[in-house]
């Protein structure tokens, strides 16, 4: 689903020039659970912003079931991160004057879907999630889990072909960390390809396949299964 070749993602700074990306080239197949992990400025994040449609790379190709993303005009990128990506970040990102069952409906509105339609899509996925007795509540009215949770039902509001994962259990402690991890893998079971960049090992044991990162590079790229798959 994913190939990437060559890529690079450089910053200018002053008289130097920093890769965050120097020369990446992967794959990732369609319906992986994968984990893209590393310290602090080996460059996953900025893989993670490409990926997405966030960012744009420096040099080198990136395909998605066989599109050009590189070559997207601004507004195809628009398009191609509404209609193919879904976002889960480490902060929840949601709106605290709307319910959640509106902030699940967000994305479907800049899609252009009809008012009954992204309602009944926005509750299916709020069940989904285990939420469905809290869609009236706005965001301070959740624990962390279940902001969490509203967040990955909203990026399942478009069906997506990928999530993408930025450290979503940063901010949850181990047992809600547990849940949403076992949720991801219950999406993924569904077909989902799913990515997570984390720092944090336990979480990316829990991934099918590691791919480790370190100043800009791929250092590792372990296929060896998770500790739920082994289990």
């Amino acid at each position: 689903m994913i190939e990437i070749r060559d890529l690079e993602k450089l910053y200018i700074m002053g008289e130097e020039t920093v890769a965050a990306l120097a020369g990446v080239t992967l794959t990732v197949e369609r319906g992986e659970l994968a984990a893209v992990i590393g310290p602090s400025g080996s460059g996953k994040s900025s893989l993670m912003n490409i990926l997405g449609g966030l960012d744009r790379p420096s040099n080198g190709s990136y395909h998605f079931d066989g599109e050009d993303v590189g070559d997207m005009a601004d507004d195809a990128l628009a398009d191609f991160r509404s209609r193919r990506i879904g976002f889960v970040f480490q902060s929840f990102q949601l709106l605290p004057r709307l319910t959640a069952l509106q902030n699940v409906e967000l994305p479907m509105v800049y899609a252009g879907i009809e008012p009954r339609e992204r309602r009944e899509r926005a509750v299916a996925m709020l069940q989904k999630v285990g939420l469905g007795e809290r869609m009236t509540h706005r965001p301070t009215q959740l624990s962390g889990g279940q902001q969490q949770r509203v967040a990955i039902a909203r990026a399942l509001a478009n069906a997506p072909d990928l999530l993408l994962a930025d450290e979503p259990t940063g901010a949850l402690d181990t047992n809600t960390s547990k849940e949403v991890l076992a949720l991801f893998h219950e999406l993924n079971a569904e077909g989902l390809t799913v990515v997570i960049v984390t720092h944090d090992l336990e979480v990316a044991a829990e991934a099918r396949r590691r791919i480790s990162f370190r100043d800009g590079k791929v250092v590792e790229d372990d296929h060896g299964g998770s500790r739920r798959g082994k289990s």
